[in-house]
């Protein structure tokens, strides 16, 4: 990375972010553990937790395979929206540093992010070291039980003619009838039109299943060869020496486990998180670091001194690799 002769501000304190780059600079074994809150500088909505509401549905209601049998429709449109919703994000520069730092480390620092949105892969974090816990909204894959049919990285927006996003018209001027904006569904008053079955995408190997989005539902299991590459890291016998839990509160399991099991591998735990409140399932221990605030803009700091300064034309680099 390119680096800077004037630098920036400090957005943690100094004697924090010394003993941290200390740290990481003699670590050798490292995890990443990613939560929401890393993309929250890019805008995206969350849908978090018991009470997050799409229109008037319970996201979690309608991330269940029940959900998707009863109104297919009804579950796409909300999937193709945060799809929308994601392609129209950028990355922020907490994925860039994330990415440069797990380029530099190589097999040695793998990152486990619970986020779906794709924002750490147009990063160019290295995907063999990116386990994706929850799997992505753009992997799309059969629904039938014995078909093993998987389409990844699909960035079609929408995913089918019939869940395109309304739109109106994008401007007053009476000259310009062409720009179009798009109509906030989420919005309640938008009228949601109901979508039937024969118009959603269907899987093109056994030629009747639908197509669903490749998302770990409540009530399904973790991928297989994603846990079987985390298992494989905690059962090597070798140290861990650092987790850095990064908006998350890593409160829910497996990842609130991964905490546990990492620092009693010898790991020291950071967490950056905008709530501090939002701490480790089993708590902060001495020698642990707490950064509060946006990771954004925290950890392009906390790993300048390995990575360089992070400019724009580094960023550029990363996604394009």
């Amino acid at each position: 990375m390119a680096s800077s002769a004037a630098s920036k501000p400090s957005v943690v304190d100094p004697t924090d972010l010394k003993s941290f780059q200390d740290h990481l600079k003699n670590s050798k074994r490292i995890l990443a553990l990613l939560g929401a809150g890393l993309s929250a500088s890019s805008g995206l909505p969350t849908f978090r937790g018991a009470g997050g509401l799409w229109r008037t549905h319970d996201a979690t209601e309608l991330a269940t395979p029940e959900a998707f049998a009863r109104d297919p429709g009804l579950v796409w449109q909300f999937y193709n929206y945060r799809r929308h919703m994601a392609l129209g994000a950028k990355p922020n520069p907490a994925h860039y540093a994330l990415a440069a730092l797990a380029k530099k480390r190589g097999d040695e620092f793998i990152t486990l992010s619970q986020n779906v949105d794709g924002l750490s892969p147009r990063a160019g974090h290295p995907a063999e070291t990116l386990k994706l816990l929850h799997g992505s909204l753009f992997d799309l894959k059969c629904s039938s039980f014995f078909c093993n049919h998987m389409e990844r990285d699909n960035y079609t927006d929408p995913v089918c003619p019939a869940l395109a996003i309304p739109t109106e018209p994008g401007t007053d001027n009476p000259i310009d009838t062409t720009a179009k904006r798009d109509l906030d569904i989420s919005n309640i008053s938008v009228p949601l039109p109901s979508i039937p079955a024969s118009e959603l995408p269907h899987c093109p190997t056994c030629q009747t299943g639908l197509i669903r989005p490749g998302v770990v539902w409540f009530g399904e299991s973790l991928p297989g060869k994603v846990m079987d590459d985390v298992d494989a890291f905690f059962d090597s016998g070798e140290q861990v020496d650092l987790i850095m839990v990064i908006g998350t509160s890593s409160k829910v399991y497996p990842a609130a486990g991964y905490v546990d099991d990492a620092r009693a591998m010898g790991a020291r735990v950071a967490v950056v998180n905008m709530d501090r409140r939002d701490a480790p399932k089993s708590g902060m221990c001495e020698g642990d670091w707490m950064f509060e605030g946006d990771a954004a803009a925290i950890l392009p700091e906390l790993f300048r001194e390995e990575i360089g300064e992070l400019k724009e034309e580094d960023m550029k680099d990363l996604a394009g690799n």
